[in-house]
């Protein structure tokens, strides 16, 4: 018998609001198993919530107050999905997910729970890739270039305002119109340094220019980024996105775990990192529409934090990549405590909803669980009274069905998941790390010719044709000079000649030296001895002019 004709046999004894939502949850084609239906505080396990694999890319909301099972209803679909070959991207903000790898514990309440809700449970480990950002924390170092994350991400990682945005957009601009790769934050600092420098400040004449006030506040940001050791985020190798939609082996997903509790103080980083993954995803894969199951699921735990002071061009970014990277076969789902922590924009595009209890402590509280009430469907249930009861594990579904139309609000009890339900031990997770094909590829920097050396390239070229024209300047006044001290010495000597007697043996013997002078001062050792003279000064004149001290002796 099917699942969907159990459902049908078993819910003809259940009143008529139950009978509607176990209808709504009959799936004919492949599915994840939520939990059981719980109605009027009983648990119904012979009332499966569903949700239809084929609708995971339609993006969905795991929301709920600390402490109610969010991370478990992560785990939960994490491993169903990838029990069904769906690759799978899990972002570890406590270090509490790599669990996931190794097999669960069995005991009374993992026993309790799978009687409840009509689970067979089995303690099972999943395939899993661990990275960690720029290797801070257990994981293959994963990587991302100055360039391909872009101005507007980057703008919200420095905590740019609007007009510092798009100055940092022409400063992109400039570097790929000039070949100026922008690999590393020290790439960067030199383009805009050189931008706002006596020699590049032409160079964006036309197309606006860059204010000095502006470039300082961007350099001070990258400073202070670095500061923070963000600088081993950007680099290469940068990482290759497509490996997150490998299956293992045997055919099961493979579950790409990024472990952050190392990093989870830097969280506007760490949020849009991960948005630049899926800005990544959505650049390379083709266009595919509707699939019996997705390429990927994408977890976006803490979400809240993308969104905290994001600039209006951020908000569009990712309102676009949501909407539209579910023809390209992706599902995301966002993790935080109340849907009133994602844009209205967005939410509208999460049409698999996992609700777990919300508090009302406070009248923010109340104002936040009445929000959250009213972005959910018409519902037989006391929406605003059962949020604050529901249990541990316990959370309000509605999903897309397999039509796509919105399934009925159920109150569920959630399966307990088959993985360990905690961090993998570190030994474990070392070892599978340094294990990994990818670890070879990923875990040591290169550091090749970018901007920074190119124009560093180009400054010293600069300063080296500086020098030799500042000496041959001098070399040439040196020469003068000494001619002309020449010259007047002879005009001197010839004054003197003629005031000694006109044309007797004194004027003579002085038109003689004279004669002498001027052989010598035409002859090529004069001008050899000038030149050396001149090239020396020069030389003093440059270490003046660049700074270098004068030697001792």
């Amino acid at each position: 018998m099917s699942d969907s004709e159990s459902t049908a046999e078993n819910a003809g004894v259940l009143p008529e609001p139950a009978r509607e939502i176990a209808a709504g949850y009959a799936v004919s084609g492949a599915a994840l198993d939520l939990g059981a239906l719980l109605w009027d505080g009983i648990c119904l396990p012979d009332v499966q919530i569903r949700i239809p694999l084929a609708m995971l890319n339609r993006h969905g909301l795991v929301a709920g107050a600390t402490g109610t099972g969010k991370t478990k209803t992560l785990q939960l679909i994490a491993e169903q999905l990838s029990a069904n070959g769906v690759p799978v991207f899990l972002a570890d903000i406590k270090g509490d997910v790599s669990g996931i790898a190794a097999p669960g514990t069995p005991g009374e309440r993992v026993a309790e729970r799978a009687g409840q809700v009509g689970q067979e449970w089995r303690a099972e480990g999943f395939p899993c890739e661990f990275y960690a950002l720029g290797g801070i924390g257990p994981g293959i170092p994963l990587r991302a270039t100055v360039t391909s994350f872009g101005p507007v991400l980057l703008s919200k990682v420095l905590e740019l305002n609007q007009t510092q945005e798009q100055s940092l957009g022409l400063i992109f601009h400039y570097a790929d119109a000039k070949g100026l790769e922008l690999v590393d934050l020290k790439d960067l600092r030199a383009v805009v340094a050189f931008l706002v420098s006596d020699t590049g400040k032409a160079e964006l004449k036309g197309i606006g220019g860059l204010s000095t006030a502006t470039a300082g506040v961007i350099l001070r940001s990258i400073t202070a980024f670095e500061q923070q050791g963000a600088g081993d985020f950007f680099g290469e190798p940068e990482f290759d996105t497509a490996e997150l939609l490998r299956q293992a082996p045997d055919g099961r997903g493979l579950v790409s775990v990024l472990e952050l509790a190392a990093v989870q103080d830097k969280p506007q980083l760490f949020s849009t990192f991960l948005m630049w993954l899926l800005a990544d995803l959505f650049h390379d894969l083709p266009e595919v529409g509707d699939l019996d199951r997705p390429k990927l699921v994408f977890f976006f735990d803490e979400a809240h934090l993308l969104f905290d002071g994001a600039s209006k061009a951020f908000l569009e970014s990712i309102t676009r990549t949501v909407r539209l990277i579910r023809s390209k076969g992706i599902g995301i789902f966002f993790v935080t405590q109340t849907p009133r922590d994602v844009p209205a924009e967005v939410l509208a595009q999460l049409g698999n909803r996992v609700q777990h209890a919300l508090r009302a402590f406070t009248p923010d509280d109340a104002k936040a669980l009445r929000s959250t009430v009213k972005t959910f469907p018409n519902s037989p249930y006391d929406l605003e009274e059962l949020l604050t009861r529901l249990g541990i594990g316990e959370a309000v579904i509605t999903v897309l069905s397999e039509n796509g139309a919105p399934t009925p609000v159920a109150a569920t009890r959630l399966r307990a998941p088959r993985s360990l339900m905690g961090p993998c031990p570190a030994a474990e997770l070392d070892a599978a790390v340094k294990g990994s094909p990818l670890y070879g590829s990923y875990a040591q920097a290169v550091d090749r010719e970018s901007a920074y050396e190119k124009l560093s390239a180009g400054q010293e070229a600069e300063r080296r044709a500086a020098e030799a024209e500042t000496a041959a300047t001098a070399a040439r006044a040196a020469e003068a000079a000494d001619r002309a001290a020449v010259e007047e010495a002879v005009r001197g000597e010839r004054v003197r000649g003629r005031a000694g007697g006109g044309g007797g043996a004194g004027g003579k013997a002085a038109e003689e030296d004279a004669s002498l002078v001027e052989q010598v001062v035409r002859s090529g050792m004069f001008r050899s001895l000038a030149r050396s003279v001149g090239t020396q000064l020069g030389r003093e004149i440059s270490r003046s002019l660049f700074g270098t001290a004068r030697r001792r002796r």
